[in-house]
């Protein structure tokens, strides 16, 4: 799962580009950097025979062409460091596989709705190339980021996303699709009528809004027999998330399965364990780190869906960086698929956590 696709072809140059098409090297260079002189319709052939020889810019060569140092800020939260600490690696690993002349500065706040707002704020006015950033609460941070992209920085969501906005990408797992999974996976595995749960962030995040949109739909779908409790929303607080599992297990008893949709599963872990509830109750987590290893291995989860924060801090920075030197305009949204981790298939996934996840691959 890890290694490199051998048969995959190698990336194509301009060149390349322009001989598939029969056209000039200038015409596709053009093209590709959106300037004057070439018809809508020949840059539409050109995107879409770059696409499929897989062209890559030459990124570092623009650079030093452009004689520019980037400037990017990064915005991530303290709170659940098992997801964000591997999300910033992938960005600085991408900034130095492709020796560019960037200035990364990480910017640090509590959690998503606790000093997020405030930080944006103050590097409103700093004249960064470009900031990449967690969105939390749509109706707090939206005005912001538009303010921010008219003073001309560019702005890359990553992990969820503000799409009202005029953000340049969204680079995310696909949050609906993780809860389709999750709620299948429960709706198999649960064979009598009971009631399940999610435990959940903050649902002013649309990453958390998606995940239950996607739970839910699926859930009525493929497990009529399940009845879904209303969603518990923790805050990334482990102290909420362990309150509210104690009280979720003393009014319903008979729980069938719970699906923790955000990284801050301990808690809830904790709580279950004191109350000898692990394998009475199944249980799907998010994400992966060495604290579930044991519980993953005993069957006390069923499974945790992984959500490649390496793979999305590298995603997110390539085409911040790409967008600002090349002028191409990415997708609008990037979702990744999330990986199931199982207790059969767990070695396949042991070496992110012992090296740092820089093993991971997109």
């Amino acid at each position: 799962m890890d290694k490199r696709d051998k048969s995959k072809p190698k990336p194509a140059g301009i060149k390349e580009i322009a001989t598939a098409l029969g056209i000039s090297i200038g015409t596709v260079d053009r093209a590709l950097h959106g300037r004057s002189g070439v018809s809508p319709k020949t840059r539409a052939k050109v995107l879409k025979v770059a696409e499929s020889l897989n062209y890559r810019p030459n990124l570092a060569a623009r650079s030093l062409k452009l004689n520019r140092t980037l400037r990017i800020a990064v915005h991530l939260p303290r709170q659940i460091a098992s997801f964000f600490s591997p999300l910033a690696e992938g960005i600085r690993s991408a900034a130095a596989a492709h020796a560019l002349n960037v200035e990364l500065d990480f910017r640090t706040f509590p959690r998503l709705g606790d000093g997020d707002i405030e930080l944006l704020k103050k590097d409103a006015g700093r004249g960064y190339d470009g900031i990449i950033l967690t969105p939390g609460n749509p109706a707090s941070i939206d005005p912001l980021i538009r303010l921010i992209t008219q003073q001309g920085t560019a702005v890359v969501c990553v992990a969820s996303d503000a799409p009202r906005t005029d953000r340049i990408a969204g680079i995310s797992v696909d949050a609906a699709v993780s809860g389709g999974i999750a709620a299948e996976m429960l709706g198999r595995t649960i064979f009598r009528k009971g009631t399940v749960a999610t435990i959940t962030g903050d649902l002013n995040t649309l990453d958390h809004a998606e995940k239950l949109r996607g739970f839910a739909a699926t859930l009525a779908t493929l497990a009529p027999h399940l009845t879904l409790m209303p969603a518990i929303e923790s805050h990334e607080s482990p102290k909420e998330a362990y309150a509210a599992t104690l009280d979720l297990l003393a009014r319903e008893p008979g729980l069938a399965g719970i699906y923790i949709s955000t990284a801050n599963s301990l808690p809830v872990l904790r709580a279950l364990q004191e109350h000898k509830q692990l394998k009475q109750v199944r249980i799907i987590t998010t994400d992966l780190f060495p604290e579930l290893l044991p519980l993953l291995e005993s069957g006390g989860i069923l499974a945790t869906l992984y959500q490649r924060p390496f793979t999305q801090g590298k995603v997110a920075f390539e085409t911040l960086t790409q967008y600002l030197l090349e002028g191409i305009r990415p997708p609008s949204s990037t979702r990744l698929a999330p990986h199931i981790v199982l207790r059969s298939n767990l070695p396949l996934f042991l070496g992110r956590l012992s090296s740092g996840e820089s093993g991971e691959r997109s």
